[in-house]
């Protein structure tokens, strides 16, 4: 799979394609919507490999129109909204999946000045609580969320996950070594479900000696993406 990213700004990095790798273990169906969706890689590959009617938001028209024209050129189809998911979307649809791989660095940390990594990277441009929030409303009753996040704030996450009604299920800390930190969490959270939460396996990233693992291996195999680095006009 081809697709472009913009020569400067924000480009997606291996936690989407683990995300995706992820997700894809729930076989997505029916209607999925990608929250914040940059240049569309999760949702792109998600609807090339299931059967799926995507839909994509963003808030940066910049991004918006790299993943739009990313769908086309991969002979995908797609129905792109422009806006603050947590304020601007306005649909009567309800969707099985909603994904996301969203901004979510400390705020109080030294910011880049570049608008559209700033937008891509810190959480205050897409508050978690108001996020969750936002989430319940457009789910359908049995709908999966599942994103990723900084595992620091697994606590946050799960009291706002639960406050909503949307139960985690499963959940799996990424590390980049075994004796490292897991700086990432991925979560599978269902609405109105019961299930116990699942911790599953940590995904590691490398070996000792800085070699990718078979897992992480597998996931980009299983992606198979070709980025172009480029800028375009989409008018």
């Amino acid at each position: 799979m081809f697709l472009y990213q913009p020569t400067s700004g924000y480009c997606y990095n291996s936690d989407s394609i683990f995300l995706y790798d992820f997700i894809s273990r729930f076989k997505p169906k029916g209607k999925l919507l990608d929250v914040g969706c940059g240049v569309g890689i999760i949702s792109l590959l998600l609807t090339r490999d299931f059967n799926v009617e995507t839909s994509i938001i963003d808030k940066q028209e910049k991004m918006l129109s790299y993943a739009t024209h990313n769908f086309a050129l991969n002979g995908l189809d797609v129905t792109p909204y422009l806006g603050d998911f947590t304020t601007d979307l306005q649909t009567e649809e309800r969707f099985d999946f909603i994904v996301s791989n969203p901004p979510f660095y400390d705020p109080r940390v030294t910011q880049s000045e570049d608008t559209h990594l700033n937008i891509a990277r810190y959480a205050h441009h897409l508050p978690i609580d108001a996020f969750i929030r936002r989430v319940k409303t457009f789910l359908k009753p049995k709908g999966w969320f599942i994103f990723c996040y900084d595992a620091k704030q697994i606590d946050l996450l799960m009291y706002y996950l639960k406050s909503n009604g949307i139960n985690p299920e499963k959940i799996q800390f990424v590390h980049s070594k075994i004796d490292r930190e897991s700086k990432l969490v991925m979560i599978a959270a269902r609405n109105n479900s019961r299930s116990m939460i699942q911790i599953l396996p940590p995904f590691v990233v490398f070996d000792e000696k800085s070699n990718y693992l078979p897992s992480a291996m597998r996931a980009f195999e299983k992606a198979n993406t070709h980025s172009i680095k480029g800028d375009f006009d989409s008018e």
